[in-house]
């Protein structure tokens, strides 16, 4: 196959607008609404359904069910690094969204089988079907806008809107489902939640299969690549790398993975430093710049994603979840707390960053990372308090506003770090290597997410999480990242220097 782009590059069609914007952009807001809600779907559910269902419950499970979400999480975002290449080179956007959608839609119906095999299994079909959709169905929002069109941004937060949609409808309704559909015990009804899942990608295909003639031929293929044997190469391509995934999960392991990664990580480090050398000075700088960047990013996403696994493990067992009437609070809801509060509060930080950027104030890109890794381990400390001081006053458990402040103070963590990494690396890498430096930007979430799951395991431990083991994790975590973040606030001037005069 050629070693060129398929994609053709055509002019952008003139489309219909709705709400002025293409009329395209919104049902590929609504193909990523209902894959969203596929994927956190799983994510809230994966590690209770673990500890509930293959080891009945008891907290001794916790430890593996931390280490499988951290590296289902890694590979998730490594997947999209093949993904991007694929839609790229091979087949094109639009067939790689289509095919992505199909094998992660028969996964998540498959992880509802009862074997730990299959359970795996089908974990590996969401996450090479995801590595083909994810990175691709962004791709096409900005295929949507000329190159001067100033409507691209808001193109991609109104984008942004439906991820975030998604996620936070997610746990609302498969958390009621897991909670009260059924009688039979908690872990048939959390495979309510996959087949929920499951249903909400196959409302994803179907939305972008009727809705794609309105693409007007963005994300197909040229015409000399638009041969049918390419996709049942790709397809094939799938068929060898699910097994490959699924020996990672099944045999590799947390600390094998992190070793991949990491060897992974180094090997896009050396490409764009060697790249930068052959241009000059500034340009290597800049390398150096984005790669320190990067590892305060792994850092982040390593106590950030302790959402799914300690986080759900203390709102189980040591959260009083009673409300009202003796109501009780699902799980799951937890997980809504964050795309609330960013749908809330994306808006106010918006605002704030453009009020100091009329007064030339706005923090730098260091700065803003700093503030994310700062407001990460405050959230920490609302987990601690709650550990050392009320629990003992509440019949061993911590009351319900303790966990809902950390989740808030994380996402206000999140929107300093995250709206900004992308963009970041389009302006600091080299001008040949951007899809590798991109490439560099997933695997530090890869290998953020997994370590969050060896960081959960050691947290439970080998009999379950305690208050003890989880104040002193959850000690750790706020110190190393308070820390981190005042590191960076304090060397960011330097970092800006190294950034050449790139904001």
């Amino acid at each position: 196959m050629s070693n060129t782009a398929v994609t053709a590059p055509s002019p952008v069609p003139d489309f219909p607008q709705t709400l002025g914007h293409p009329r395209p952009l919104w049902m590929l807001f609504m193909t990523e609404f209902w894959e969203r809600f596929a994927f956190y779907s799983v994510s809230w559910a994966l590690a209770l359904y673990i500890v509930a269902h293959f080891y009945h419950g008891d907290p001794a499970g916790q430890a593996w069910a931390s280490k499988i979400y951290g590296a289902y999480t890694a590979l998730i975002y490594a997947s999209s690094i093949f993904g991007g290449y694929v839609a790229d080179k091979v087949i094109g956007y639009q067939r790689s969204i289509l095919l992505g959608a199909l094998v992660m839609g028969l996964g998540l119906f498959v992880v509802m089988l009862p074997s730990r095999e299959l359970f795996l299994f089908g974990l590996a079909m969401v996450v090479v079907g995801n590595g083909l959709f994810k990175p691709n169905i962004s791709s096409m929002v900005g295929q949507l806008y000329g190159p001067t069109d100033d409507r691209r941004d808001r193109g991609f937060t109104l984008f942004y809107m439906g991820i975030n949609g998604g996620a936070l409808l997610a746990p609302l309704l498969t958390g009621w489902l897991a909670s009260y559909f059924t009688d039979t015990p908690m872990q048939e009804n959390y495979r309510l939640v996959f087949g929920a899942a499951g249903v909400g990608m196959l409302l994803s295909l179907c939305w972008f299969w009727f809705g794609r003639r309105g693409l007007h031929g963005v994300g197909r293929p040229a015409p000399a690549a638009a041969s049918r044997v390419r996709v049942a190469w790709v397809a094939l391509g799938v068929a060898v790398a699910v097994p490959l995934v699924y020996l990672l999960l099944a045999f590799v392991g947390g600390s094998g993975l992190q070793w991949l990664l990491g060897l992974l990580f180094v090997g896009v480090a050396a490409m764009l430093i060697v790249e930068a050398m052959r241009h000059d000075r500034v340009q290597l700088q800049r390398v150096i710049a984005m790669l320190i960047i990067f590892a305060f990013n792994i850092l982040f996403w390593m106590f950030y994603f302790q959402l799914g696994t300690s986080f759900n493990f203390l709102a189980a067992n040591m959260v009083d979840r009673e409300m009202f009437g003796g109501w009780m609070f699902p799980v799951g809801w937890f997980q809504s707390v964050s795309p609330l509060a960013i749908i809330v509060l994306a808006p106010l930080v918006t605002q704030v960053w453009s009020f100091l950027a009329r007064r030339h104030l706005e923090p730098s890109i260091p700065r803003k990372f700093g503030l994310g890794l700062v407001f990460n381990g405050l959230g920490f400390t609302a987990l601690m308090f709650a550990l050392s001081r009320v629990v003992a006053g509440h019949g061993g458990l911590i009351p319900f506003w303790p966990l809902t402040l950390c989740y808030v103070l994380q996402t206000v963590g999140e929107l300093c770090l995250s709206p900004i990494g992308l963009s970041m690396v389009t302006k600091l890498a080299p001008p040949r290597l951007v899809g590798v430096a991109m490439g560099g930007w997933f695997l530090s979430l890869a290998v953020g997410g997994n370590l969050s799951g060896l960081l959960a395991g050691r947290i439970s431990g080998e009999s379950g999480m305690t208050a003890a083991s989880a104040l002193s994790g959850f000690t750790f975590s706020f110190w190393l990242l308070a820390g981190a973040g005042v590191f960076l606030l304090l060397v960011s001037p330097l970092i800006n220097r190294l950034m050449g005069g790139v904001r």
